[in-house]
């Protein structure tokens, strides 16, 4: 099973109009159009069998919209293909951070999104910090952008030291950051996370890094907690396929980081 752990789509009435909006905003051409059916045909071509789409919320008031979609997107049983698994989405400025959560959770949404940059808050305030407890108290995953953003590349609220002192704050839960751990802060992802309980995934990495420097810091790290993700519609899922296939790593390392990992922890 291959499993893509980090994809976007949006509504149909406002696809259109949002990837015009983010192509621009950081200079990098679509490979989808946005939408469900497109996210669908690049399954269909790649071989990809379940891509996790994961929501942001950039406002409070966005919470019951953008978790209604992800529910209705999201199949009550998984028959291993061509299917989507959306996590939830929700704000640090939330007064209610604990019903929040707890209605992700209830809603049967296997995880959580947070964004740092589009919500321009560091991933180590404490407004993350008790989403990310409560989200472990309920067994849900938190994936998180690290990094730069290419479309807010000014300041970065989610740097590796930064995600150092969550680690020191959080015990439980599964943790995911994105982006290989911080999109092009690679060198002190390998100097303060590596080897850490996180989880890393591939978005938007491969192509940007080194092909040495990912393996070296996969293996690093632990390729038992390296995850497959492309960033769709942002890089191409049988293009990103077809690096790692490439690479030079082991068919067994291959396999974990294609869908064995993810499998794992999504519990499929």
């Amino acid at each position: 099973m291959i499993i893509d752990f980090h994809t976007h789509i949006f509504p149909d009435k406002i696809a259109g109009a949002t990837i015009e909006k983010l192509s621009k905003a950081s200079d990098s051409p679509a490979y989808t159009d946005g939408t469900k059916d497109g996210l669908q045909r690049s399954m269909e071509e790649s071989g990809v069998d379940i891509s996790v789409v994961l929501p942001v919320v950039t406002k409070p008031q966005q919470f019951t919209s953008v978790n209604r979609y992800a529910r209705e997107i999201t199949p009550e049983q998984f028959c291993g293909g061509g299917e989507f698994l959306s996590f939830g989405g929700i704000h640090p400025d939330t007064e209610n951070y604990k019903a929040e959560v707890d209605q992700i959770a209830d809603m049967g949404l296997k995880g959580i999104k947070l964004h740092p940059d589009y919500q321009r808050v560091f991933i180590d305030d404490i407004r993350y910090m008790r989403i990310m407890d409560r989200a472990a108290e309920r067994g849900l995953i938190v994936v998180a952008h690290a990094g730069v953003d290419v479309g807010l590349p000014e300041v970065v609220h989610c740097t590796p030291k930064r995600v150092e002192r969550v680690l020191r704050q959080i015990d439980g839960g599964i943790l995911i950051m994105a982006h290989m751990g911080g999109w092009n802060c690679w060198e002190d992802v390998e100097k303060y996370l590596a080897g850490s309980r996180l989880y890393f995934d591939t978005a938007y990495s491969l192509g940007h890094m080194e092909d040495e420097q990912f393996v070296r810091l996969s293996r690093k790290h632990g390729m038992d907690k390296i995850l497959f993700a492309t960033d769709s519609p942002w890089d191409g899922q049988k293009e990103f396929l077809s690096r790692i296939r490439e690479m030079n790593m082991k068919e067994d390392e291959k396999k974990a980081i294609l869908g064995e990992n993810a499998r794992r922890i999504l519990e499929l």
